[in-house]
This record gives C-alpha cells, structure tokens and sequence, in this order.
C-alpha cells in the first residue's frame, strides 16, 4: 500500500460536478493498493495516519498528529501512486491491485481510519473520475508505503 500524505487547511473532491467529500483541517491522504495488501498493512497504515505527528504545536514544531488538533481525513483512491515509469515513457500499472481485490482493501481501510479516528471519514469515488481540491498547509506532502510493499 502506498500513500500520498498532505497536510491541508481544507480540501475536497468532485465526481461530474457533485461534492463527494470535503474536510477542513487535516489530511487529505491519496491510497494505492497493491494485489499483495492485507489487513496487517491497512491496519499499519490506518494507525500511522492517525498518529503522524506533522502538525505544529505551539513552538511551531511539528509535534501533534491530526487526532490530537481534532483534525479530519479525506482519502481518495488513486491507482496511479503504484504506477512504474521507470521503462518507457508509458507507466505501467501492473502492480496496481485490480478493483475486485483494490475496493475492499479501500473500503476496510476507510473504515479503520474512521474508527481509529472516532468520525467519519469522507471519501472519493473509486474508480471515478475525480477533481481534487486542496490548500496544502505548509506546504506538507509525506509518501509512506506499508512495510509490506
């Protein structure tokens, strides 16, 4: 599993011009899944977004996770992080779990997130052609993979 972290004031995401999800303060976090992930890599990756402490404390040190500033999370399925370029000039996304295997890993780790975080946790569409708007605080970008990847 990869992710792109973003710290954000505020963000959201469309699907044909209908709202799918919006946040204020937090993390806006982009997940790929690869065809090897299980639930001891979904786990992991919930609980190091909850407790990723990257947000600024009263000295400016980044030194309170998202739970801690009463933040949210958006997460939005993106197939394209497990993308290999390397070859070519046309990625390969061969190392992207396919949406049989790819949805319910989305869909438990949207779950766990919620309930680690104790609130709801807005999504995307999968699958969907998605617009996503952001304000990155800082600006703050983290790319974590699971120990499993």
């Amino acid at each position: 599993m990869r992710t792109v972290i973003q710290r954000v004031s505020h963000a959201q995401v469309t699907v044909a011009g209908q709202l799918t999800g919006q946040i204020g303060p937090g993390l806006l976090v982009l997940a790929g899944f690869s065809p090897d992930d299980d639930a001891q890599a979904l786990g992991w990756m919930a609980r190091k977004l909850v407790q990723l402490r990257i947000f600024s404390d009263e000295e400016g040190k980044m030194n309170r996770s998202v739970q801690d500033i009463d933040g949210q999370i958006l997460v939005v399925s993106q197939f394209t992080l497990l993308a290999d370029a390397r070859k070519g000039n046309r990625p390969s996304y061969i190392g992207a779990a396919p949406p049989p295997v790819a949805i319910p890993l989305y869909e438990q780790f949207v779950r766990e997130v919620a309930q680690l975080l104790g609130k709801p946790v807005p999504t995307g569409e999968f699958g969907a052609d998605m617009q996503v708007e952001l304000l990155n605080d800082g600006p703050v970008t983290i790319v974590l993979d699971s120990p499993t990847a």
